[in-house]
This record gives C-alpha cells, sequence and structure tokens, in this order.
C-alpha cells in the first residue's frame, strides 16, 4: 500500500481518533497533520510493518502527549462547538445527551495520559497489553492509569448517573 493510498482510505478515522485523544478537533487535525509528514519520510519502513495503521495511531499518541509536555500550562476548553461532529447523532432523548455531555466534561478534565488510555480501552477497545505497547509502558502503568481515570470519573459523576447505570 502507499502512502497516498494509506491517507486516502485512513484519514477520516485517524482525524476522528485523534479528536477522541486530544478532546480538540482543531488540535486533532495539527496533530494528525504533523504525524503524517513524518509518516511520509518514513513510509518506506512504515508500509511494510504488519499493521501500519496501529504504528501510525501511537504515532498520534506521542505527538499528543509531547505537545502536552511543551505546553503544559494550557488547558483544553471543552465546549458545543468542540464538539460538533464528533459525537453521533443520538435519537431524541435530552437525558440521554446531558449524560453523555457530562461524561465528556469530565473525561476532558483528566490528565492526559488517563484521557489517552480511556480512549484507547474504551473507543479503540484495546486490552490493557495493546494499550502498553501503544504507549511504550508496562501492563501495570496502564492498569493505574485507568483504574485511576475511572475513579475520578466516578467520584465526580452526579449520583443519579452512577445508580442508573447500576444493574439491580
Amino acid at each position: 500500500m502507499t502512502f497516498e493510498e494509506f491517507v486516502s482510505s485512513r484519514l477520516g478515522n485517524l482525524v476522528r481518533y485523534a479528536t477522541v485523544v486530544t478532546w480538540d478537533p482543531h488540535l486533532a487535525e495539527d496533530i494528525t497533520q504533523n504525524v503524517l509528514v513524518r509518516a511520509q519520510a518514513r513510509w518506506g519502513r512504515i508500509g511494510r510493518m504488519d499493521a501500519p495503521e496501529l504504528y501510525v495511531k501511537r504515532m498520534v499518541v506521542n505527538e499528543f502527549l509531547s505537545w502536552r509536555r511543551r505546553r503544559a500550562a494550557q488547558s483544553i476548553p471543552v465546549t458545543a462547538e468542540t464538539m460538533d461532529g464528533f459525537l453521533p447523532a443520538a435519537p431524541d432523548g435530552s437525558a440521554e445527551r446531558d449524560d453523555r455531555d457530562a461524561m465528556l466534561r469530565l473525561i476532558a478534565t483528566l490528565p492526559p495520559r488517563q484521557r489517552a488510555v480511556i480512549a484507547l480501552r474504551f473507543y479503540e477497545d484495546l486490552a490493557v497489553e495493546q494499550i502498553a505497547e501503544m504507549l511504550g509502558c508496562r501492563t501495570v502503568t496502564v492498569r493505574t492509569h485507568l483504574s485511576r481515570a475511572l475513579a475520578t470519573l466516578h467520584r465526580a459523576l452526579p449520583a443519579a448517573l452512577v445508580t442508573a447505570g447500576e444493574k439491580p
């Protein structure tokens, strides 16, 4: 597969993935563009891999985490405009939308690595071992990030949402 074929078939998925990781569609586009520029220069090696898309997704996560380190003092605001086009349309159910919006706002407050782990685990549906490989860390580190993120979200969720999601 050539680089041009890869980009034409996977660009939309890469930008959506970057948006999930960054929670900012504009930053996601910038990061995806930077990653693709670097990937094009190395495409001879990347294109021969078994899973070039996974490698490029790892590059996206690494670029985001590098960006966050460079701009550690900057916060990422989450607004209705930020989420336009990001979430699939829901049936008319304002309560469900409010719950989803509340959850997205809570996830956006997590530290970058925890947010990346949440995105990889629940958006990409990757196993802990795969996430550890993508992030270049041990599985225990991924489990710690995941546990802390879920505990933070659980504490921050309104009681009504927590009890509504529990099974009797």
